[in-house]
């Protein structure tokens, strides 16, 4: 049986009647930018998340890139942000004129790992960007306590963890600001770009909706140079549709992540990454000390609401590409996130380096299965069945 990474027509055909009367209600009303439709969404996505203040945006990086601008990062600032994630992290921050100086990460829930960044700030060093990678919060308490003492804006990137919680509270209301964003593959997937930018301060509030639209206020008079970061209202309309069961999405997705951990975990060879309160200094090789270990896990944080954006393993001792290529050969869709960390991307190639051992230990090492909400137990058993019998090759 074939199970791909992901099936967007699992999730969509099943609204299609929904989503052709959202297309239809907006055809009618001749409104395709900005209007009703938009400002219904982002009223819905602030309740959802619990922030004050929510702006529809063109796409998760132009959330990024709005954030940055509206925060006044610019020429010869820096802006810490970990080297294991997605580009659009590092790669706004170069657009604005600024520098990304690349943290390393946890090995056991992927994100930033506050322990390293410290000795990287400077008078220069403006922001941070902790990224909510995978679906799992960063450690706020220990990146706002940090951004504190060293008087710090903070962005979450929240991409991949919208309704996500840390602590109850909503990944990306916690920071300055918070993005998310919209992709097809996210847990709550538009049908094309889109994305949101989230805030509980007025004053940012204002300055980005005017820097969201060529920084303009009035109608043709330009304080600031600002871009066209603008969400459609057709995109609007049918992320509203979707919106209504995004509920069930997650939830398919916590149980899809909970059956892998309960039938993956007894294998031999299998073992889970360790739980810790906060970055976990020293789970580079939790866990792994049990013997011929050659797959871990990925840990849920008690604390966390993980919503499981990827279910992502590492797979020990060089043999990523190895499993990577028998589920390939079964039909089982995989993918890597990352291949690359951001500081080896040659685009950076003349920023200053520095070891980040965990970001280039992660990229050799990560594979994701598929883990959406559609998945069939029977789709499930499959990929569980090949990585067995992987296991025992």
């Amino acid at each position: 049986m074939s199970v791909p990474l992901l099936d967007v027509n699992a999730q969509n055909l099943p609204l299609e009647s929904e989503l052709k009367a959202a297309f239809d209600s907006v055809l009618q009303s001749g409104r395709f930018i900005m209007g009703d439709e938009v400002t219904s969404f982002e009223n819905e996505i602030a309740e959802l998340v619990g922030a004050k203040y929510a702006i529809g945006c063109s796409s998760g990086t132009d959330a990024i890139l709005l954030a940055l601008m509206a925060l006044g990062i610019g020429e010869g600032d820096e802006v810490l942000c970990p080297s294991f994630t997605f580009f659009a992290t590092a790669g706004c921050v170069s657009r604005v004129g600024a520098i990304p100086v690349f943290v390393d990460s946890c090995p056991a829930c992927f994100n930033i790992d506050l322990a390293k960044a410290g000795e990287l700030v400077n008078e220069n060093t403006k922001a941070i960007i902790p990224v909510h990678l995978f679906g799992q919060a960063a450690d706020m308490d220990s990146v706002m306590e940090f951004a504190d003492e060293n008087g710090l804006a903070v962005i979450e990137d929240a991409a991949q963890a919208i309704g996500a919680r840390y602590k109850g509270l909503g990944c990306g209301t916690i920071g300055h600001f918070g993005t998310y964003s919209f992709f097809p593959s996210k847990n709550l997937g538009g049908l094309g770009d889109g994305g949101m930018l989230v805030t509980n301060s007025e004053e940012l509030a204002d300055q980005a909706r005017v820097l969201l639209n060529h920084g303009m206020k009035p109608k043709y008079y330009h304080q600031f140079v600002g871009g066209n970061f603008r969400l459609d209202a057709l995109q609007a309309a049918l992320l509203r549709v979707k919106l209504r069961h995004y509920g069930e999405y997650s939830s398919g997705r916590k149980e899809n992540a909970s059956y892998y951990l309960e039938k993956l975990s007894p294998l031999d060879g299998v073992v889970v990454a360790s739980e810790a309160d906060c970055c976990c200094v020293d789970t580079q090789n939790a866990g792994l000390r049990a013997s011929r270990a050659k797959i871990v896990l990925p840990v849920a944080y008690k604390h966390n609401d993980h919503i499981w954006n990827q279910f992502t393993l590492r797979v020990l001792d060089g043999r990523r590409e190895e499993l990577r290529e028998f589920l390939i050969e079964r039909g089982i869709g995989c993918e890597v996130y990352y291949p690359v960390p951001l500081h080896r991307q040659q685009c950076f190639d003349d920023l200053p380096k520095r070891p980040l051992p965990v970001s280039e230990q992660l990229a050799g090492e990560v594979l994701s299965i598929p883990i959406y909400p559609e998945l069939t137990i029977s789709q499930k058993d499959e990929v569980i069945a090949a990585i067995a019998a992987w296991l025992t090759e």
